[in-house]
């Protein structure tokens, strides 16, 4: 079998690591990074996977990597992630994430090989859901709530017109929410499991400080959701579009229970104005049917191993933390 060669964009990011890790573990396969910085940042890849260093938000330093590295696939993880970051900064979240888009797409077509482009969209696209969309297939309309998923459904856009217009190898997935080990505190799960372990290690008052734990979401842990990222790449259609979620909505109270009960201290909890959003969804809920149909992957890590590990994770990073 051939070496595929994947060049990952924001191999450095919470995600990246995981797929490139992943793809070494599993396939035949070269694989190469970009991020900001040339240095990578999981002592993993060292030595197994090449980094370059470029802004996407650059047309020319786009086109010179991508020419230079002359990848089979690329997979374009790196943007703006966060939704309440969208909010105080829409015009950085639409730059970063629509042009990055746009010039990788547009050194593609001047590439001279045939390659793919995996896509990740968001759940974050559809947006205002009502419960009679419930669950959220692919047919779904788009009503972005954020500016952040209006960057993610301009992405898809994009790449689905450049597929239309240019014939372009474009994958669409559109993840649902994704947590495990090695994430931000930006992020829920992380934000729970970090204040956990310094209260464990009385670095912080047993109090913990929470946005609105009602909202229900559906959870995958990143190792399955890059499991499908692989799966995609080799197996979707050109043109294809893919919701990727486990279908079962679980409460942000919920998996604070989890982590609660995991824990060796106990605490209050306290909601913090600064955690809330400005639009907050009741229910989310992924039908990922067709995805499902087409390569036979289902989430294999239960929620209950996902919480442990990432608690154990903030433990560990805790440890280095001064008193």
């Amino acid at each position: 079998m051939p070496v595929m060669h994947t060049l990952i964009t924001g191999i450095n990011g919470f995600v990246g690591g995981y797929l490139a890790e992943h793809l070494l573990a599993t396939q035949t396969t070269q694989v190469t990074g970009i991020s900001r910085t040339s240095t990578l940042s999981l002592p993993s890849l060292h030595g197994r996977v090449v980094a370059y260093q470029a802004d996407l938000c650059d047309a020319d330093q786009t086109r010179t990597v991508i020419h230079t590295a002359s990848p089979d696939v690329i997979v374009h993880l790196a943007g703006q992630t966060f939704v309440p970051e969208s909010f105080r900064d829409p015009a950085g979240t639409l730059q970063t994430n629509i042009l990055a888009t746009l010039y990788i797409i547009q050194a593609l077509l001047t590439l001279g090989k045939p390659c793919r482009l995996l896509i990740t969209g968001s759940n974050e696209e559809y947006g205002m859901i009502t419960p009679a969309d419930l669950p959220l297939t692919e047919a779904t309309p788009l009503r972005p709530a954020s500016p952040y998923g209006v960057s993610k459904a301009a992405q898809t856009l994009l790449g689905l017109q450049y597929h239309r217009s240019h014939a372009l190898d474009v994958v669409i997935v559109r993840p649902f929410n994704h947590i495990g080990p090695r994430q931000t505190d930006r992020f829920v799960t992380g934000a729970f499991a970090h204040q956990i372990a310094r209260i464990e290690r009385g670095l912080q008052e047993p109090v913990l400080k929470v946005g609105n734990l009602e909202g229900q979401r559906d959870f995958t842990d990143v190792r399955d959701m890059v499991a499908a990222y692989a799966l995609a790449i080799t197996q979707a259609p050109a043109g294809a579009t893919y919701n990727l979620g486990s279908g079962q909505p679980r409460s942000i109270r919920s998996l604070l229970d989890l982590l609660a009960a995991a824990s060796t201290a106990t605490f209050a909890i306290e909601p913090d104005p600064e955690r809330m959003r400005p639009v907050n969804i009741p229910v989310v809920a992924c039908d990922a049917t067709a995805f499902r149909t087409l390569t036979g992957w289902q989430p294999q890590i239960p929620i209950g191993q996902t919480m442990h590990d990432i608690l154990e994770d903030w433990r560990g990073r805790v440890a280095s933390e001064p008193a």
